[in-house]
């Protein structure tokens, strides 16, 4: 049995959600206690219990203590079933980081699955549905994975509402990935979606993208939805490279300027264009999971945060693999390794 502290290093969520995924496809049972210490709300909430209920539906895991508010929890994976699952938050709660927990294990099943998730797929801290479409599932295929990705229906912070699916083979092993550099920009847009709130407040959201990234009319364009699936907001800017998609996003918010909105989006776009680096912080910390799967592998990224660190540490509980980070210039390389035995 793993012993977790979920009050380590970052204390969120991702400690829960990664070892959900490696306990399945491990067969390591594991005890996490002080689940999301360092939140406002620390415990299980709806999207981090559905999490639980999802990885224990697909693997036939004995669960104790899965109930709203839980700092503490045993889970006892069986074998990774493939099929077809739905599964619904009931709330805003991040559909995307549910269908995360998920996508890897499946990689394992035994037959390919289908697996439909309801909740929010566009919020404030949790990867937007579009991230999972175009950056997450691109490496994904690098590694010769087969993942299909579907945006159903957008769901916004409070209503949610909002459906993401994926289709997933079975994959016997995923090949190393070494990203030293992204390549050539190949494509840059900027994309804003708006529902039940008016069209110019994605109109000024890519104003002031085009402006501050000297981008053309023909790189920005806004997305009107329809009125019940919102009220909300989200602005994307992606950039396609030669060997990886980055896709930085915001979310609009109740009494919040939509070039406040639209800045968010930006800083961390010049960050990852100034640095030269591979990948960005998030597609670099979700990256270092399905790398360890493959045995190894390395990138460049643009910042090194606390939770990547965090992830480390978790993963290399479940792994005979080492991740180290090493500071550059104006980037870190990330590597996993084997572990010495």
């Amino acid at each position: 049995m793993i012993e977790l502290d979920g009050s380590t290093g970052e204390g969120g969520g991702q400690i829960l959600r990664s070892s959900l995924t490696l306990s399945m496809i491990t067969g390591q049972p594991f005890r996490i206690r002080n689940i999301r210490a360092n939140r406002a709300k620390p415990g299980l909430m709806r999207q981090h219990l559905m999490a639980v209920r999802a990885a224990a539906a697909v693997c036939g895991a004995d669960v104790t203590h899965a109930e709203l508010g839980s700092t503490g929890l045993t889970f006892n994976p069986r074998c990774i079933k493939g099929g077809v699952y739905e599964f619904d938050i009931g709330t805003a709660g991040s559909a995307t980081l549910v269908l995360q927990t998920l996508i890897p294990a499946l990689l394992h099943a035994d037959v390919p699955s289908v697996v439909k998730v309801g909740g929010g797929t566009h919020n404030p801290k949790a990867p937007p549905a579009h991230f999972i479409e175009h950056a997450y599932v691109r490496m994904l295929e690098a590694m010769g994975a087969q993942v299909d990705f579907e945006l159903k229906r957008f769901g916004f912070h409070p209503n949610g509402g909002g459906e993401v699916c994926a289709a997933i083979w079975p994959c016997a092993r995923l090949r190393q990935l070494h990203l030293p550099e992204r390549g050539v920009l190949r494509e840059a847009r900027a994309e804003a979606f708006v529902a039940a709130i008016p069209l110019s407040v994605a109109q000024r959201e890519l104003a002031c993208i085009g402006k501050a990234l000297h981008w053309r009319d023909d790189q920005l364009s806004s997305h009107p939805l329809s009125n019940d699936q919102g009220p909300g907001n989200a602005v994307l800017i992606v950039l396609e490279s030669e060997h990886a998609t980055e896709v930085f996003s915001s979310v609009g918010e109740k009494r919040r300027r939509a070039e406040d909105v639209a800045g968010d989006a930006v800083l961390e776009a010049r960050r990852y264009l100034v640095s030269g680096a591979a990948v960005g912080e998030h597609l670099g910390d979700q990256l270092m999971l399905p790398l360890a799967l493959a045995g190894g592998g390395s990138y460049t990224v643009d910042h090194v945060s606390q939770h990547a660190i965090t992830n480390a540490q978790v993963i290399a509980q479940f792994l005979p693999v080492h991740v180290t980070f090493e500071a550059g210039g104006r980037y870190s390389l990330c590597t996993i390794a084997a572990r010495a035995r």
